[in-house]
């Protein structure tokens, strides 16, 4: 199953790469959910030397006190015999080493970029990729040594610090403890074991190693520890024997120092019986077993994790919309499709699918109706004004039957303060339009997408909406003007008349000022002027859907459209650029999209072998 590890090592570089990983974030991401190893131990106990061991090449680097001061996110691939082994860092892609000194410089730079020539340490891993037919499939996290007291240069806090970095990695449940201890030291003072048992009480996820037994004081051994009857571990400990400083400083080949390492453990009779699951051979097998076990029992969470990222991805993609088209067609064509979602979205709030458009019904059912109540009729047809506009009226020379110049005065000048209820209502429903452009616009996501286009298509709407107005305005005062330019004969014909049956009139000339005719007649014009209200508080409604609602449901941005099919291709670009962080962010989530589409294919075909 070494193409399990192999998907999954591909799957954490690719996580690296996009950023798609935490390394202090308590956020579930497809980086935490793939089982990695992370190597724990104090300074000196030999951790850098195993992973050596493991690999088989002399790659980190050394010295004394913190030499370890970033992560080191190691990556082994096995390729085929006979080819040869390189390695490659994720901050220099493309570039491969050949030479494994220069790896140890370049670990030893790049940790210097990130923590200045100090001894300061950073939670910021460096990622590195082995290539060897001399390893297995693995990836392993080498963490900084842990320490109980700060060294000159560093700060007091650096012992918190470390504990904390190392903890943000172990501490998740798909991380595989590899705790280091060295032989020749109490076990009980093991800072591996220690920490391991605090996050792992349970020993689960951790396997123990035992480096220098070959250090040890003469008259003892660590057969105890090896055997799990010291303290016992869940896996079985691994004893190994790493090179000693004169071996680095002659430049003893990894393949002499597995050599001797074998034969340390077939020839020293403490350790006789356990040299078949000793050394640094046997660990590389061991982990690399261990791993993919692991792995395989971690499939259906890390698919069910997969599925529901996908599932967000895609669905955030969808809210930031489209990116650009690069020709001017393809830009056009998407211009009009935004405008034509956000007419839609407008229309149906006109035709109730969405709220809003109830509110236009109201102000022709109550606003219209409560103004026109509002009018202070009684003003103009108070007996005063009343007798001034008939005698005005009548001239030199009395009216001699019914004062009719006086009655279309008195209609004429009460019929005018109609206009105002008039205009208020083209004006309230003018104000619900604009409001329904305004919600409109924040449903069409893509308008949100590009600010210059929103505004541009703002504008439009509002500018049409204003012209509409203005004709709807005009078309209502003229339903005002034409009742007070022509009246309505039969209303006065069916009126009782003021003429006995001689012929003769019931009031000389004299007396047809008195209050008794005055109040006759303007219970007369009011008794009209409320029949011609409720005829206009039927027409003006049908005016201003006519001139208003209507013409906005069916142009409100013909003249856009007109004005856009003229743009050049510059301009249409202007109009669809769009926020940089919307525009970064959506590359990002695409890369991921693909990445994790890419993750649940393999997985899923990993799975359906199994």
């Amino acid at each position: 199953m070494e193409n399990l590890i192999s998907l999954v090592n591909k799957i954490q570089r690719a996580c690296t790469a996009l950023g798609d990983h935490g390394e202090a974030s308590a956020l579930p991401t497809l980086w935490d959910s793939l089982p990695a190893i992370a190597v724990v131990g104090g300074q000196s106990s030999g951790k850098s030397s195993v992973l050596e061991s493991i690999v088989g090449k002399d790659f980190l680097p050394r010295g004394s006190g913190i030499v370890t001061r970033r992560p080191l996110v190691l990556q082994l691939h096995k390729i085929d015999e006979g080819s040869r082994e390189y390695a490659e860092f994720l901050h220099l892609p493309r570039k491969r080493f050949t030479d494994f000194v220069a790896v140890r410089k370049e670990i030893q730079d790049e940790t210097d970029r990130e923590t200045g020539r100090s001894k300061q340490i950073s939670s910021v891993p460096i990622h590195l990729s082995i290539y060897s037919p001399n390893v297995v499939n693995l990836t392993l996290i080498d963490l900084p040594g842990l320490t109980k007291v700060a060294v000159e240069g560093q700060p007091e806090s650096i012992v918190q610090e470390i504990e904390m970095m190392v903890r943000s990695f172990i501490e998740k449940p798909n991380c595989i403890i590899l705790a280091i201890s060295p032989a020749n030291q109490d076990l009980a003072t093991s800072d591996a074991i220690k920490i391991s048992r605090e996050v792992d009480p349970t020993g689960e996820r951790t396997l123990g190693v035992l480096t220098k037994i070959d250090l040890m004081d003469k008259g003892t051994d660590a057969v105890d520890i090896l055997e799990g009857k010291a303290y016992r571990l869940k896996f079985p400990w691994v004893g190994v024997v790493n090179r000693s400083q004169a071996d680095i400083n002659k430049n003893v080949d990894m393949i002499a120092a597995r050599r001797r390492e074998r034969e340390y453990f077939a020839n020293t009779p403490e350790y006789r019986h356990l040299a078949n699951r000793m050394g640094s051979e046997h660990l590389a097998k061991v982990l690399s077993k261990h791993l993919e076990t692991v792995i395989k029992s971690k499939i259906p969470g890390i698919q069910n994790l997969i599925n529901k990222t996908i599932s967000e991805l895609e669905s955030e993609l969808s809210r930031l919309g489209r990116p650009v088209a690069n020709d001017a067609g393809g830009k056009l064509y998407m211009i009009m499709e935004i405008c034509r979602a956000f007419d839609q979205n407008f229309k149906e709030h006109l035709d109730g699918v969405r709220p809003g458009g109830d509110k236009i019904y109201n102000v022709f059912d109550d606003q219209l109706p409560a103004a026109l109540k509002r009018l202070q009729f009684d003003r103009q047809l108070s007996m005063e004004n009343v007798k001034k506009l008939i005698t005005e009226a009548d001239g030199y020379q009395p009216h001699l039957i019914a004062p009719e110049q006086g009655y279309r005065r008195l209609i004429e000048s009460t019929l005018v303060t109609i206009r105002g209820p008039a205009e208020a209502c083209v004006d309230a429903v003018h104000a619900i339009l604009k409001d329904l452009v305004h919600k409109a616009m924040l449903e069409t996501l893509e308008l949100k997408q590009y600010p210059g286009l929103r505004v541009e298509v703002g504008n439009a709407a509002i500018e049409s909406l204003e012209k509409m107005r203005e004709q709807s305005k005009k078309a209502s005062l003229q339903l005002v003007d034409m009742e007070c330019s022509y009246l309505t004969v039969d209303f006065f014909r069916k009126l009782p008349q003021d003429i006995e049956k001689g012929g003769n009139p019931t009031h000389s000339i004299f007396d047809r000022y008195n209050d008794s005719y005055l109040r006759r007649v303007g219970t007369t014009v009011l008794s009209y002027v409320h029949m011609v209200c409720a005829s206009l508080r039927n027409s003006i409604p049908k005016s201003i859907v006519y001139c208003q609602v209507r013409e906005a449901k069916r142009s409100l941005l013909d003249h856009f459209f007109t004005d856009l099919g003229k743009l050049e291709q510059k301009r249409l670009s202007s109009l669809l650029n769009e926020d940089p962080a919307i525009m970064e962010r959506r590359s990002a989530l695409a890369k991921r999209l693909e990445l994790y589409r890419s993750a649940q294919a393999e997985i899923d075909t990993v799975a359906w072998s199994k």
